[in-house]
């Protein structure tokens, strides 16, 4: 390692608390890899070594680093207006934007809250609709219904409302108590048993929980078609259609969040539209100014909205912001990235792309070790077991994730695991040759994690 390398590790390790990490993983010699640079799908470190984004940069990044359309519209807001309080004031690139989700999500979702980050957002969701249940006449529906293994993020009603208990069990005694009903997961049905069969049939718990505790509930919440930190595991839309329907039929609001399933990550721009259905609200966030900075919003419906739409001193106003709420250079981004998708026929691209991702990744569906190959779009992910014919995960003190993840790195290639689950979910520019790079490292990887 270069001293340029070694130095800054060394006054990061004096200083920096990283997100997700056990601190002393690095301290004991895990490797820290000081970017300094980033072009395209890739990476360089202080050294000159590059690296290739398989993840982009925990799922945010579409159109590459440092893209030059993105960089030019950051550059040119930056000149104008770089803030200003959205309480009160307005500017051009918010309801520009605004006006672009409005007319690119699913019919219904007409109004637009705007946050800085996805489990704020996810805040949003859930207090909004607590409090239309309120303004409405209706102050007993205060519960939430989610899925087994589902995750929104590390804020306390984000935490509440998801299931991985890596992140949540050290909170417990802070957090609200979900109503959790069996995920659709697929990665568990029967041989012989399609993804619509074994999502069709998880559903009738879903039902049985809005059957019982419908009165009480303001939403179901959901990861329509991926559950992400619960390792990729993932569903058919048919649940999606079932739950729309009985949402309405039990008078619960549904709320979506794809803030990793959006803009175009699961094949569609947003995972919903496979199903056909619109939410009450739609949390998105990470990709939505293609990996360039913080920014997150609320989709919702016109009837949510109304409902806190009255005199003040009625006191039915939703007082809740962010300092950045809106930020002018975020929407600016935004607006670049969107326009991308406009003009690049993206989607017709990834779905090039990820027959290419299937391709590199279908020999290791015969790995004596792999109990799954999924694929869901540009995601596609390969869950290490003992035993593929009885799917027997190996023990997770094992960390056999993290010895694949090593090897990725020597070979240039950033594969942060979750858990024993390798996953792709590279930037959208990502080219054929990087992808069969991907191919080989893993299955390399797979081969040493696995080695008993």
């Amino acid at each position: 390692m270069s001293d340029r390398n070694s130095e800054l590790i060394r006054r990061d390790l004096n200083v920096l608390f990283h997100p997700t990490t056990q601190m002393k993983d690095h301290h004991d010699g895990l490797p820290l890899i000081p970017v300094e640079e980033g072009r395209g799908a890739w990476l360089k470190d202080r050294d000159g070594k590059w690296y290739l984004d398989a993840i982009s940069s925990w799922w945010v990044n579409l159109f590459g680093h440092c893209n030059p359309r993105i960089n030019e519209a950051v550059r040119g807001q930056l000149e104008r207006l770089e803030h200003v309080i959205l309480a009160g004031c307005s500017h051009e690139p918010a309801v520009q934007l605004a006006e672009r989700l409005v007319e690119l999500s699913p019919k219904g979702l007409e109004r637009v809250f705007f946050t800085d980050n996805g489990s704020s957002s996810i805040e949003v969701a859930l207090k909004m609709s607590h409090h239309y249940w309120r303004n409405t006449g209706h102050p007993e529906k205060t519960r939430y219904i989610n899925l087994s293994n589902s995750y929104h993020g590390d804020t306390i009603g984000a935490l509440s409302v998801g299931d991985v208990g890596v992140f949540k069990d050290a909170y417990e005694p802070l957090l609200m108590e979900p109503i959790t009903v069996p995920s659709p997961d697929c990665f568990h049905r029967e041989p012989g048993t399609s993804w619509a069969e074994h999502s069709e049939q998880m559903f009738v718990h879903m039902e049985a929980a809005l059957q019982e505790h419908g009165h009480e509930t303001a939403a179901v919440i959901l990861e329509p078609l991926v559950q992400g930190a619960g390792g990729m595991r993932m569903y058919d839309p048919v649940y999606l259609q079932r739950l729309r329907e009985a949402c309405d039929r039990h008078g619960v609001h549904l709320i979506a969040d794809e803030i990793a399933t959006g803009f175009g990550r699961t094949g569609t721009l947003f995972a919903c539209e496979q199903a056909g259905i619109a939410p009450d609200f739609m949390c998105v966030s990470k990709g939505i100014t293609g990996g360039y900075l913080p920014l997150a919003a609320v989709l919702l419906t016109e009837p949510v909205y109304q409902a806190f739409f009255d005199d003040f001193t009625r006191l039915t106003g939703f007082l809740h912001s962010h300092s950045y709420t809106g930020n002018p250079l975020a929407c600016a981004a935004a607006l670049a990235t969107l326009g991308i998708f406009d003009s690049d026929d993206v989607l017709a691209r990834n779905r090039e792309t990820a027959q290419r991702m299937a391709e590199a990744a279908a020999p290791l569906a015969g790995h004596p070790h792999v109990g799954e190959v999924r694929q869901q779009g540009m995601i596609l992910a390969m869950e290490m077991v003992r035993d593929p014919g009885l799917k027997t995960p190996f023990p997770w003190q094992e960390r056999r994730g993290l010895i694949a993840y090593r090897h990725a790195l020597e070979r240039g290639v950033l594969m942060r695991p979750i858990g024993n689950v390798l996953y792709w979910m590279p930037p959208y520019v990502i080219e054929p040759d990087e992808i069969a790079l991907l191919g080989e490292v893993a299955a390399e990887a797979i081969d040493r994690a696995t080695r008993d």
